[in-house]
């Protein structure tokens, strides 16, 4: 049996506005690989201003394409720890953060925790997080919208901008 049949294939998102945003990236990026599954895929970084509450530093997004053996619920724990590793603390949404890890798509399951919803349910209206996934899984589909991720990117409403990070 090819054990590759067995993993969940899973699109994440990694942000950053507090500290030195690239290396949090990068440091996220292995963290996730060494603790959550295997990363197979990173897209190219992005910066955007904030979105939600403006009043703070730009983000660098990032996403990344992993393989994993845990479930839904154990990848949000495992992704939880990474992010109270690298020192997130949680008071306010929409808070600067020096790291924020979001599941974007696992497999292409629909789930409705009171902790976790997958698909996530702002990716159809946030660039920020449709320009890196296009990046990296254009052609996937959307499990509820049953349309590609780049078909969303085009209908996508959200004017903030997303520009390549040099």
């Amino acid at each position: 049996m090819d054990i590759r049949k067995l993993m969940n294939q899973v699109f994440i998102l990694t942000g950053s506005n507090l500290g030195n945003r690239e290396e949090n990236l990068a440091m996220a990026r292995e963290l996730i690989n060494r603790q959550c599954g295997t990363v197979i895929n990173s897209s190219s970084i992005y910066e955007t201003a904030a979105w939600g509450k403006t009043d703070q530093p730009g983000f660098l997004n990032q996403a990344l394409k992993m393989e994993t053996s845990l479930n839904a619920k154990q990848l949000i724990r495992c992704v939880l720890i990474v992010e109270k590793k690298m020192g997130r603390i949680r008071k306010e949404k929409f808070d600067p953060r020096i790291i924020d890890i979001d599941i974007l798509l696992f497999n292409n399951e629909v789930y409705n925790f009171d902790f976790l919803i997958i698909p996530h349910p702002e990716l159809h209206n946030r660039r920020f997080a449709l320009i890196p996934l296009a990046e990296l899984a254009a052609e996937v589909i959307h499990p509820v919208f049953k349309t590609t991720v780049s078909a969303l990117l085009e209908k996508c409403a959200d004017k903030l901008e997303v520009k390549k990070y040099q």
